[in-house]
């Protein structure tokens, strides 16, 4: 692994005799943006829950995790995508350095969520993705937002990009199993694999239509 210094050199694209403290600085602030941006976000989050909460006596959202891609991870996906390693590259190619998924209880949570958040004056909605109503082929259900999300620093305020990942509790299950399967396997599967995962996905399917109908009945 490189050491912080060539890391944050090698993004910045600096001559290597600029001091390597001063490009770790950058890279480091670069990256902090992105980390405010998940804090507002997650903020925005939790207080749609408790409000929704209150309101409704029903929490649409069930467990939100976040994450901001480390420098290893995004100098990565830029060689895989042919981009040079600038940081305005980054901030204007690659939609997922900084990450939120929310978990909710039922699909029509999914989308109410999803329209709640986009929804707010101050949240611009780049791009939706539904894998949901058209799940990937290997049976993968979830919805997905690009949104840009401001920060308001000291001397600017600063227009973020934060990927979005909505779906629920069965869809997570089943994501969070096939990446492990696929992680131990080292992509390295059984021919009849892909059949079998995608036959699981249509069972969580089913589960979260039969659960979703069983709430509308209660409410």
């Amino acid at each position: 692994m490189k050491d912080d210094s060539r890391v944050a050199e090698e993004v910045t694209g600096e001559n290597a005799d600029q001091p390597g403290i001063e490009i770790y600085r950058q890279l480091s602030r670069f990256l902090l943006v992105y980390k405010f941006a998940v804090e507002e976000l997650m903020t925005k989050l939790r207080i749609l829950s408790e409000e929704f909460d209150f309101v409704h006596r029903h929490d649409p959202i069930e467990h939100i995790a976040s994450r901001v891609k480390r420098p290893e991870a995004i100098l990565d996906k830029l060689r895989r995508k042919g981009l040079p390693a600038r940081l305005e590259v980054i901030a204007e190619q690659l939609d997922d350095v900084a990450g939120v998924r929310v978990i909710c209880p039922f699909v029509s949570d999914v989308y109410r969520v999803a329209e709640m958040l986009s929804g707010q004056h101050d949240v611009e909605l780049l791009l939706s993705k539904d894998y949901i109503a058209e799940p990937k082929p290997n049976g993968y259900r979830s919805l997905h937002l690009i949104l840009r999300i401001p920060v308001f620093l000291s001397d600017r305020v600063e227009h973020v990009k934060v990927e979005v990942q909505l779906r629920t509790i069965a869809m997570d299950f089943w994501a969070t199993l096939e990446h492990k399967l696929f992680y131990k396997y080292d992509d390295q599967v059984p021919a009849d694999f892909a059949a079998e995962l995608a036959g699981t996905a249509a069972i969580a399917a089913q589960l979260d239509s039969r659960m979703q109908a069983l709430h509308q009945r209660l409410h």
